[in-house]
Order: C-alpha cells, then sequence, then structure tokens
C-alpha cells in the first residue's frame, strides 16, 4: 500500500478516513496518522479547519505532533519552523533573513474534509476527486453512529475480501453465537451463490436451500476498501477498512437509522464508540460479529500468502473480487480514474443502491 506501488497508487484515488470530531480539540489539537504506509500528523486549526502533513519536521526530524498550532499553521516545538497548511515553510526563526531554504523546502501536505463526524483525507494527485456522498453518510431523515474498532494485525484485503465471502457466515457467526446461546438453534443451509459487477464493486446474491428455503440480495462490496450493508444493527451502514500500512487495518463503521416520520434529525458529529474485540486476556472474545471477523482476519497473519490457499467453488466471489481489483490497478496505471472516483457534482448528491446496480 505504500508510495509507488501499484496498489498504493490506486488507493490513493481515494479519500480514506482518518479520525473523527471528537479527536482534535483546543486543547490537543494533534493526532498522529498512519495511512497507506506513511506517517502524518493531522491537526485542527485555530478556525476548526482540518489539516494533515508529514509527521517529521524537514530540519531535524522531530514529531508535528507535540508541534503549536498557530492559525492554519503548525510550528515545530524543536526550533520553531513554522509550516503552512501547504507544507511550506513560513519562518525559520535562526535562519538568515536572506536564506532561500523556505522557498525550496516543503513538507507533503494533503487536503482533510469532514463529513457526518469522519475526518478523510486524500493522498492522491490533485485535482482531488469529490468526497463521495454515500446515502449512510448523506441522509439526514434520522440518527448517526460512529464505531471505531481497534486497529487489527491484518492487511487490509483479508479485511476486505470478507465482503464477498457469504459462506463464512453459517459457521464463523451462526455457530458461534449458537455456541455462546445467543440463538437457539444452528442448522447447515446449502447456499447457492451468485456474484455481479455493478457500478460501485460486486453484488452478493444468496439462495438458501432446505424446506424453507429463500432467496436474499447480499450488501455490495464496493471498490477498493468499503462495505455497505442493508441489514444489521442499522438499517443501513457502511464500513471502511482503512489501510494504515501493509499489515495493520482501521475499521470505521457509520451506522444510519430513519426517523419513524421522515423528520430530519441528523447531526454533523454524530457519537463516537470505541469498540473491544478481545478479552482481559488479549483473545477474541467472540460475543460479536466484528470480534468473530477479526479473528478470522488476524489469525491468518499479518500477510496471508495466497499461494498456499485453495480456492473451492464457493470463494468465486472472492477471485471475482481480486480480478476486479486488478484491473482497477492496471486502470490507473494507465492514467485512468478507478471505479467509485467521483467527479460530477451532479453525480454526487446522494449515492444510493440497488440490487442490480
Amino acid at each position: 500500500v505504500g508510495p509507488g506501488t501499484p496498489c498504493g497508487e490506486l488507493l490513493r484515488r481515494y479519500w480514506h478516513p482518518v479520525g473523527t470530531w471528537q479527536d482534535l480539540t483546543a486543547e490537543k489539537p494533534t493526532k498522529r496518522v498512519r495511512l497507506l504506509g506513511e506517517n502524518f500528523v493531522l491537526y485542527k486549526g485555530e478556525d476548526g479547519s482540518h489539516h494533515l502533513i508529514a509527521e517529521h519536521c524537514a530540519h531535524r526530524g522531530v514529531s508535528l505532533y507535540y508541534g503549536f498550532v498557530e492559525g492554519c499553521s503548525i510550528r515545530c516545538a524543536y526550533h520553531g519552523w513554522l509550516y503552512g497548511e501547504d507544507g511550506h515553510i513560513i519562518e525559520q526563526p535562526f535562519e538568515p533573513k536572506e536564506s532561500m531554504m523556505k522557498h525550496t523546502v516543503r513538507l507533503p501536505s494533503y487536503p482533510v474534509q469532514k463529513m457526518r463526524g469522519l475526518l478523510f483525507a486524500y493522498l492522491g494527485p490533485l485535482p482531488a476527486p469529490l468526497l463521495p456522498r454515500w446515502d449512510v453518510i448523506a441522509r439526514e431523515d434520522g440518527t448517526h453512529k460512529i464505531e471505531i474498532h481497534p486497529l487489527l494485525e491484518a492487511n487490509w484485503l483479508q479485511v476486505q475480501e470478507t465482503n464477498i465471502d457469504p459462506t463464512h457466515n453459517t459457521y464463523l457467526h451462526d455457530g458461534w453465537r449458537h455456541r455462546l446461546g445467543q440463538i437457539p438453534e444452528f442448522r447447515f443451509r446449502p447456499i447457492d451463490l451468485d456474484f455481479e459487477v455493478c457500478e460501485w464493486g460486486i453484488v452478493k446474491r444468496r439462495k438458501f436451500g432446505g424446506e424453507d428455503g429463500y432467496r436474499e440480495e447480499g450488501h455490495p462490496a464496493l471498490i477498493p476498501n468499503m462495505l455497505r450493508h442493508s441489514q444489521g444493527r442499522c438499517p443501513i451502514d457502511l464500513f471502511w477498512r482503512v489501510p494504515t500500512d501493509d499489515m495493520h487495518t482501521q475499521i470505521f463503521w457509520l451506522g444510519f437509522k430513519p426517523s419513524p416520520d421522515g423528520s430530519i434529525e441528523a447531526v454533523e458529529d454524530p457519537p463516537v464508540e470505541h469498540i473491544e474485540l478481545k478479552d482481559e486476556n488479549g483473545e477474541f472474545h467472540m460475543r460479536s460479529f466484528p470480534s468473530q471477523d477479526a479473528m478470522a482476519w488476524e489469525t491468518q497473519g499479518p500477510i496471508r500468502d495466497r499461494k498456499l490457499e485453495h480456492l473451492g467453488a464457493s470463494d468465486k466471489g472472492i477471485a471475482m473480487f481480486r480480478q476486479l481489483l486488478k484491473q482497477q490497478i492496471d486502470l490507473v496505471r494507465e492514467g485512468g480514474d478507478p471505479m467509485c472516483v467521483i467527479r460530477d457534482p451532479a453525480k454526487n448528491q446522494l449515492i444510493s443502491f440497488s440490487a442490480s446496480k
């Protein structure tokens, strides 16, 4: 996922959540952020704006996490070098006034936008695409909630591939729920799977066998690292599987619950909850879907060696997603925009999903 790698360049074409409205305050306006294999400092300007800059001062490498925010700029706490929001040096207190260094040295800095309490950063080439207004974010006729998961010791693709692996629900979720007494009965159901490439990624469909068999329209796995649910704890929700580096992933979750009468209830900064995946012994407690999923992701190892896998017929969604991801990587290498990159404001009003599109 690092800079200059084929997949890293693809991932840099998207906005990624890096924090929430609760992370930065007037008393503590800075936060360390690791994203796509690089280290940054996220900071809040005195006017309420948000900024992302490379963590280490260009002078002697001290972390700007301990720096002083002045207006929309940040000053290194070691020798006082002051950086503007664009990363250029504004002041070097102990250098001669005629020094040209401040005109030639620049720290990498990147745009940040806040939407529905989440802070999104974009590390790619400019001009930046629009920050997508997915329906979970943009709808106002209800309430929102944010959840932050602990940092996972797993490559982001291991996490994302669960989105197109619907057979895992039978044993990983229903099996464990029955074992813990959360559901009274556990039954194996044969499943007929179907997958379809849509405008935003891949949609999965399941047809369950048995006497009371039924068909279920699945959740779209959005390119490159999102999952959009239409059932569960909230009527609709979004997961972002954010690659911090090649071996770690940070999950952000946003849920939306419509109001009974369609009235406007949304607030810009919804409540934030930090959830736990492990018990006091450091083992996955397995009492929740997130804990069960995290067990499956982490115990594969930080980066699963795909050459050791033996994919079966039920894994056709996995193979399809990997092929689609490779196509998007190739598209970026050829100078094009990949899927889910939006530049037309008319297309970015409120992006909803149907079962077939």
